[in-house]
């Protein structure tokens, strides 16, 4: 790292006295490294990845994003592409990136070995999906994304709860939607050409190895590396087969079967009947992003990626 521009998101994750303080610690150690340091401040939904592009178009070699998965989500859309690095302080409720990649925790400390990353390159995920007007969008993803009760839980988190309560608010959040949750139906289409399809109620992606909290682990063989989409798969819409697989999850004990499958592919398309569509939601990073239908695609070498050293992806 040489030039900077440290996208910083000031309400991302819990607010506390400290705050302030952490941030200007991970500035004084960027400094006292000698490297040219300018932070900008996110003023808005669309802020970070407009900011993100700026750094790119003015020969900043990294943009650090210091916020939750929210912030990177954000600054990954103004980076993929290019050939800025994107690195991660966590400053938000939901860090799974900065878990992934061994910087939880203190952001000084995420600081400090961010100093002796090595830039990697690595694919993207991209998602295709509809917004309310019906129109294709899309958005590039890191850490995850889905169709199903992940995304309903992402729409039943409030901003305000969540800076107060913080992964608290998932838990609880999370056991309401299981408790009344109806995980409607619909259709997978694996792979092109002759696709393998399947009727599901709930499709995710992960990229990374850990997600941290209490899930840890949640798809084995994950990786930031792989060209491919690697998923969970539930073909039930029974509440018992979903706390099942999520306790075996939280235990470290996965068990696949037809019902809750493993899959891995390079495209995968979801849709529904037409008066089905309004009750199924698309999520990437922990971000709603609007219904189906909806695909998802690898991007490959895509992104320069800081990674510490002693961490495996």
């Amino acid at each position: 790292m040489r030039k900077v521009a440290l996208i910083y998101n000031p309400i991302s994750g819990q607010h506390s006295a400290s705050r302030q303080c952490c941030f200007d610690a991970v500035l004084r150690t960027l400094r006292d490294a000698k490297i040219i340091v300018e932070p900008w401040q996110t003023d808005g939904p669309d802020a970070g990845a407009r900011l993100a592009r700026k750094a790119a178009d003015e020969g900043f070699d990294t943009v650090l994003a210091c916020g939750g998965d929210g912030t990177v989500h954000a600054v990954l859309q103004g980076l993929a592409g290019s050939q800025t690095a994107l690195g991660v302080i966590p400053f938000g409720t939901a860090n799974a990136l900065a878990v992934g990649l061994g910087l939880a925790g203190a952001p000084q400390r995420a600081a400090n070995k961010l100093l002796h990353a090595v830039p990697t390159r690595v694919p993207v995920g991209r998602i295709f999906y509809h917004d309310e007007e019906a129109r294709e969008q899309s958005r590039y993803f890191i850490v995850a994304a889905g169709v199903g009760p992940d995304a309903q839980l992402m729409a039943a988190m409030d901003a305000g709860l969540k800076r107060r309560f913080g992964y608290v608010l998932y838990l609880v959040e999370g056991l309401r939607i299981w408790l009344g949750g109806s995980f409607p139906v619909f259709e997978a289409r694996f792979g092109t050409g002759r696709p393998y399809t399947r009727r599901l109620s709930q499709l995710l992606v992960i990229r990374v190895r850990s997600l941290g909290g209490a899930i840890g682990s949640l798809v084995p063989g994950a990786s930031l590396r792989s060209d491919s989409l690697r998923m969970l798969a539930f073909a039930t819409q029974s509440r018992w087969h979903y706390l099942q697989f999520v306790t075996g999850a939280v235990l470290g004990h996965h068990r696949f079967s037809k019902i809750v499958d493993l899959f891995e592919t390079g495209d995968v398309g979801c849709d529904a009947p037409e008066n089905e569509r309004m009750s199924l939601l698309a999520e990437a990073d922990g971000e709603v992003l609007g219904r189906l239908p909806v695909r998802l695609a690898m991007v490959p070498d895509a992104l320069t990626l800081l990674v510490p050293e002693e961490i495996a992806i």
